[in-house]
């Protein structure tokens, strides 16, 4: 029974994997595919680990994947914003549609008056 909860984990993350590298093939621009490569990233690879350790369980494997799924979490969501800070200050232009350009911009002359 835990083998099939630990399969099914597994079988979660590694949508949550497809739909990533779905989203970063279909999304218009640098941000939207930052948030979907993080986002999915992050889950899938904890979930596809905490599978593991779940099969593992408390063993030199096991923990080697607690450790890999505390790592993802201190660093993924970090990269990923400062990926999306290096494009806005470079000047990556986000998507028209998006409407995200045009608030950040109105919020910086906002904040220099």
């Amino acid at each position: 029974m835990i083998e099939i909860i630990g399969y099914g984990f597994i079988v979660i993350g590694v949508l949550f994997d497809l739909l990533g590298c779905i989203g970063l093939l279909r999304l218009p621009d640098v941000y939207n595919r930052l948030q979907a490569a993080a986002k999915c990233a992050t889950l899938g690879t904890c979930g596809t680990l905490f599978g593991v350790f779940i099969i593992s369980g408390v063993s030199a494997t096991g923990i080697k994947a607690l450790l890999a799924i505390a790592f993802v979490l201190l660093t993924a969501p970090t990269g990923a914003q400062a990926l999306s800070r290096a494009a806005y200050r470079s000047g990556v232009p986000a998507w028209k549609k998006s409407g995200t350009q045009d608030t950040m911009e109105e919020k910086e002359l906002h904040e220099a008056a």
